[in-house]
């Protein structure tokens, strides 16, 4: 007998939700500070640019750069076993300088992967309900 193993998956909360339905939409939606405008990400109750509570959310563009990345070579939870190498980076999008998320890169080579290359969005169905934003080298 075999057990299927489920990814872990998030618990979205009054922060959080907007970006996993925005995903599971084929969104990248991002918390935004309705007072100055600045992104932040993950989702605080605050805006950390300008100290105001009137936050909201917002579509971006999904478009970025590598900013670092490793390729982890032991899994971490049993789902990622079969998965492994994989590429788990920091992507900085092109909306706001410093504005990072943690995400894969998929649809490479995670030995070519360098700092700095161009990535766009894409979305990747986790089950249960859930999609996942990774990114994908971007095209020419």
């Amino acid at each position: 007998m075999t057990t299927e193993v489920l990814p872990p998956l998030p618990l979205p909360n009054e922060l959080t939700a907007p970006f996993w339905d925005g995903a599971n939409n084929g969104q990248l939606v991002i918390q935004r500070c309705n007072a100055c405008g600045y992104f932040q990400h993950a989702p605080e109750p605050i805006c950390a640019h300008c100290l105001s509570f009137d936050l909201g959310h917002a579509a971006v563009s999904g478009k970025g750069s590598v900013y670092t990345f490793c390729i982890p070579t032991q899994a971490f939870h049993p789902w990622f076993e079969d998965k492994l190498p994989f590429v788990l980076a920091v992507v900085e999008l092109d909306e706001q300088p410093g504005l990072k998320m943690i995400t894969n890169i998929v649809e490479i080579d995670p030995e070519s992967v360098k700092v700095g290359d161009r990535v766009e969005v894409t979305f990747a169905p986790l089950g249960e309900g859930f999609t996942l934003p990774v990114f994908r080298p971007a095209a020419q």
